[in-house]
C-alpha cells in the first residue's frame, strides 16, 4: 500500500473526502517526524514505537581499494512494531 492507496482507505473509513483524507494523513506522517526529529518517541498503542536511534562513530573500510576509513556517528529513525501488530 502506498500513501495515495492509504489516503483512499481512511477517506472511505471515516466517511470523508479523500482531500481531506489527504491532509489527515500528512499531517498525522508531519506530527510523528516532527517528534523524532526533536529526538521524542511516539508510540501509538497495538501499532507501535517511532523514535531516534544513534550509531555510534566506526571504522569501516572503503571495498574499491581496501583503505580503513573512518564512518560518523548517524541519527536515524527508527520503528519498534508493538506485539500486536507483530501477530498478525
Amino acid at each position: 500500500m502506498n500513501k495515495g492507496e492509504l489516503t483512499k482507505a481512511v477517506a472511505e473509513a471515516a466517511d470523508m473526502s479523500q482531500a481531506e483524507a489527504g491532509r489527515a494523513v500528512d499531517a498525522v506522517f508531519d506530527s510523528i517526524s516532527g517528534a523524532v526529529k526533536k529526538r521524542d518517541q511516539v508510540a501509538i498503542a497495538g501499532f507501535g514505537t517511532f523514535s531516534a536511534k544513534t550509531r555510534a562513530a566506526r571504522e569501516g573500510r572503503n571495498p574499491a581499494t581496501g583503505e580503513t576509513i573512518q564512518i560518523a556517528e548517524k541519527t536515524s529513525a527508527a520503528f519498534k512494531p508493538a506485539s500486536a501488530l507483530k501477530d498478525i
